[in-house]
């Protein structure tokens, strides 16, 4: 189950963050979502029912996203793995990428940014 689907950069405003105004405000936030299993017969059969919809799985993100608020963006990306797991079973491991370009720091970086990656064994 080497195949891959990958999902850069969806872009989705939301409320996470330990401070109140984070909370208060919300700011935008990436993630990059990596869908692993075995997509043979989507190769061969060339049809989407066959495949993991990537439309179906951005919707799905952002909503785990927008529907919850959270202080930590590792608790954040666990409930888009949780999300996307339960709901698309061809889907074996998901990895997300959550990155947090505003983050309240002191430095000047780019973004803050944690990555999880879960299986189905994870579920058991």
């Amino acid at each position: 189950m080497n195949d891959r689907i990958s999902i850069k950069n969806l872009k989705v405003f939301a409320y996470h963050g330990v401070l109140p105004e984070e909370k208060r405000s919300g700011q935008y936030f990436y993630l990059d979502i990596e869908l692993y299993g075995d997509y043979l017969m989507a190769c061969l059969l060339d049809r989407l029912d066959e495949a993991v919809n990537y439309d179906e799985v951005c919707n799905c993100a952002y909503k785990a996203m927008t529907e919850n608020t959270f202080d930590l963006i590792e608790r954040a990306a666990q409930v888009v793995c949780d999300s996307i797991l339960k709901e698309f079973e061809r889907v074996s491991e998901v990895e997300v990428t959550l990155k947090k370009p505003h983050a309240p720091v002191k430095c000047d970086i780019e973004y803050a940014a944690v990555t999880i990656r879960r299986g189905r064994e994870n579920y058991r």
